[in-house]
């Protein structure tokens, strides 16, 4: 599923005619593998270990054991790369397209991910060298920039209704929500049922942006497709940040033409 919140940055000191390159990848924080630990709050406890209902609040993260095998190391591109670099810095760039799969057989070019394993999120920038012998400076022409604050949890389940209310919020497709309350729900849409997409970075609707605005109506009915599976109880891969609302921004990347 897309990520929610989207990751966000806003880029300075970029030569404005010089051609970048944006992309994302993500890499294991520590080589262990963890588990959401709530004591049960009474009177919602029934016998046995699967009945209680957790209360987020005072739940916390435990190391369950070792790491599973490393996933297949991938790279998103942004959709605009290459571009100048007065377009990127003309406005807040968004990563809303990068998807999270956990299924180590996909063949949709999706980021692949350990359920209840750590990652750190990585940012590069790729300087695009128009000189024919610019793989002699390829060390010179990307930096990369990563934002501790970003790091998550990858899970397939929601661990905190905030999540869940933001990205209702944040949705276009969810008004019938926004406009009553939370306890007239149908129980299959409360908070804590309703898959999450990810978490990190700056809260942003992931189906508002180029979908909307450039009127690919493919697109906006594809995200509409996918909210509504996403409504009906489905279980993509999820994120849970430490950072609800956070902007990560770039500042002034020491590249050629920078």
């Amino acid at each position: 599923r897309r990520m929610f919140p989207t990751f966000q940055v806003k880029i300075f000191g970029m030569d404005p005619m010089a051609d970048y390159m944006l992309l994302m990848d993500f890499v294991p924080v520590d080589d262990k593998r963890y588990r959401q630990v709530s004591p049960c709050i009474p009177p919602r406890c029934a016998p046995g270990p699967d009945t209680c209902w957790y209360a987020f609040h005072s739940s916390s993260w435990l190391v369950a054991g070792k790491a599973d095998p490393a996933t297949p190391g991938r790279v998103h591109y942004h959709p605009d790369s290459p571009a100048k670099g007065a377009q990127w810095m003309k406005q807040i760039v968004s990563f809303d397209k990068l998807k999270l799969t956990n299924n180590l057989l996909d063949d949709n070019g999706h980021i692949i991910l350990n359920s209840m394993h750590r990652y750190q999120p990585r940012f590069h920038v790729v300087y695009v060298d128009p000189r024919k012998d610019s793989e002699k400076y390829a060390e010179e022409n990307f930096k990369t920039f990563v934002f501790e604050e970003t790091r998550f949890t990858a899970v397939t389940a929601y661990q905190n209704h905030r999540i869940t209310q933001l990205k209702i919020a944040s949705n276009p497709f969810a008004k019938g929500f926004r406009d009553c309350d939370p306890e007239d729900w149908p129980r299959n849409h409360r908070p804590g049922a309703l898959p999450l997409m990810s978490a990190f970075a700056r809260s942003r609707n992931p189906v508002s942006s180029p979908a909307h605005q450039n009127g690919t109506e493919k697109d906006a009915a594809e995200s509409r497709r996918e909210y509504e599976r996403e409504a009906a109880g489905g279980t993509p891969l999820h994120a849970e940040a430490a950072h609800q609302q956070l902007m990560s921004r770039v500042l002034s990347p020491a590249l050629p033409g920078g």
